[in-house]
């Protein structure tokens, strides 16, 4: 009986992939462009600017008070806390992974395009939890907020999308073959 073609898969060690570190680095990614554009750089929105109207009961923190910037400054640091961590775990990942020809990767449309698919996944994640179920925040408050935060999902399933596609068109490649160069000198 011939293998079958997962049977013959299973037989061969398949290359570390480079999707887990480029969606984890996309998410820390995407989450500080959120954190510098949105809260800090035009001051729409902190992580808690919205829960006078909230759907769990957190303590309302006017951003428009001392107090209440204060507070919403400091879940704004936990917020970009996690960012970095994410950053970093997904260049541990990366760096794990890529054993040779390292510079390579960094050009890979492969890599960009599961950046952008993370980043993507952040919108969707962060929209639907925090603008919708949670209600701590909104991309822009007050009339047409809805609007804001539908059209931050929208952004997040078009990164997604265009994300897919790119590392789709990407050459694909093994993180862990030495490159021509490497090979001819051993």
């Amino acid at each position: 009986m011939a293998p079958t073609t997962d049977e013959a898969r299973a037989g061969t060690a398949q290359p570390a992939s480079i999707q887990l570190p480029g969606i984890v680095l996309g998410v820390g990614l995407g989450g500080f462009v959120d954190g510098i554009l949105l809260h800090q750089l035009l001051q729409w929105h902190h992580m808690l600017t919205s829960t006078n109207h909230d759907h769990i009961g957190v303590k309302y923190y006017n951003p428009k008070t001392v107090s209440g910037l204060e507070m919403n400054t400091v879940w704004d640091g936990i917020f970009h806390t996690v960012c970095w961590i994410a950053v970093l775990l997904g260049l541990a990942i990366l760096y794990s992974r890529v054993t040779h020809n390292r510079r390579r990767v960094w050009t890979s449309r492969v890599l960009w395009g599961w950046v952008l698919v993370g980043w993507g996944l952040f919108n969707l994640v962060e929209g639907v939890l925090d603008h919708h179920i949670l209600g701590i925040h909104h991309v822009y408050a007050g009339e047409g907020q809805l609007w804001w935060d539908i059209g931050f999902l929208v952004l997040g399933a078009l990164l997604v999308a265009c994300g897919y596609l790119l590392q789709r068109s990407g050459q694909p490649f093994d993180p862990t073959a030495p490159t021509r160069r490497e090979a001819r000198r051993a």
